[in-house]
């Protein structure tokens, strides 16, 4: 089990180089009944309803295979597990160490890379889905099972994140292979328990499950509260949530979709901690 927080030696390893790989967060016990809770859910999606999440642009690494990549958003609204999993000091504690004190939900999703054939996906931000003002943003990927190299771990740039929003001229965002390719990208594989935290600027994908066995994952992105949507976009379910310390912003909580005493929406004030006013663009999926 992991100790709370980042040693000093981790936390400069993440300034340095943009993400951290923590081993052994949770237990491989604990791990196992997340798997188990993710795959049950699963099923449970499919039954009615088509949940492939890949990218257009993945399918080009190899069009005669048919990847997949099953994905469901919110998935602490499926299953208790997943909600206390995210409140868990283990995880929160790492987080208040690269954010600081107070951390805020943005969003989260669970991903199943199937074996043989789960979707790689190509090199990119995760800034231009859901920018935000001061850039705080961060994801920590779960590791539910292994994740080696042959299964389709987590590759990043380090440093990236020193480099700012990048342009790319793909409908998703993604980067050329030919700019930044999986395969020079560096491998984080991960055992079952890990968590890999990095910032939504280091630049990030992941390679295709060869292997015989699933990839399974879970997603969050959370943000210092203060920290300003630059734009309205990849709203979702549960957003504003704290999973650490106060919301310093905080405005008397309203239902869904109805107006605070400001006149501002719910998810300007109360589920994003200052949207109102912003920009609005069309939800985007960003995926790993």
């Amino acid at each position: 089990m992991a100790d709370l927080g980042l040693t000093p030696e981790q936390k400069k390893f993440y300034d340095d180089h943009g993400y951290i790989l923590v081993k052994g967060v949770f237990s491989r016990a604990q791990a196992a009944q997340l798997r188990q809770a993710a795959h049950e859910l699963s099923g449970r999606l499919q039954k009615r309803e088509d949940v492939d999440a890949t990218w257009a642009t993945a399918r080009t690494v190899d069009p005669a295979k048919k990847t997949q990549l099953l994905h469901c958003h919110d998935v602490q609204f499926q299953d208790a597990r997943f909600g206390q999993m995210m409140l868990d000091p283990r995880l929160t504690s790492i987080a208040q160490a690269i954010i600081g004190p107070n951390v805020q939900l943005h969003h989260t999703k669970m991903f199943i890379k199937p074996p043989e054939k789960g979707s790689p996906f190509p090199m990119h931000q995760d800034y231009p889905y859901f920018p935000h003002d001061n850039n705080s943003m961060i994801a920590a990927i779960i590791h539910l099972d292994d994740a080696p190299v042959e299964k389709g771990c987590v590759r990043v740039y380090p440093g990236t994140h020193k480099l700012g929003p990048l342009h790319s001229d793909q409908p998703d965002h993604s980067f050329p292979p030919e700019q930044y390719s999986i395969e020079k990208a560096t491998p984080c594989p991960a055992e079952a328990g890990d968590v890999l935290f990095f910032s939504y600027l280091t630049i990030h994908g992941s390679g295709l499950n060869v292997s015989s066995e699933a990839r399974t994952t879970v997603l969050i992105q959370m943000r210092d509260p203060e920290d300003r949507p630059s734009i309205r976009a990849h709203e979702s379910l549960g957003q504003g949530m704290m999973l650490a310390g106060i919301n310093p912003t905080t405005l008397p909580a309203t239902p869904w979709g109805e107006s605070n005493p400001t006149g501002k929406s719910v998810m300007g004030e109360t589920m994003g901690g200052a949207m109102g006013g912003a920009k609005t663009a069309e939800p985007t999926l960003a995926a790993k």
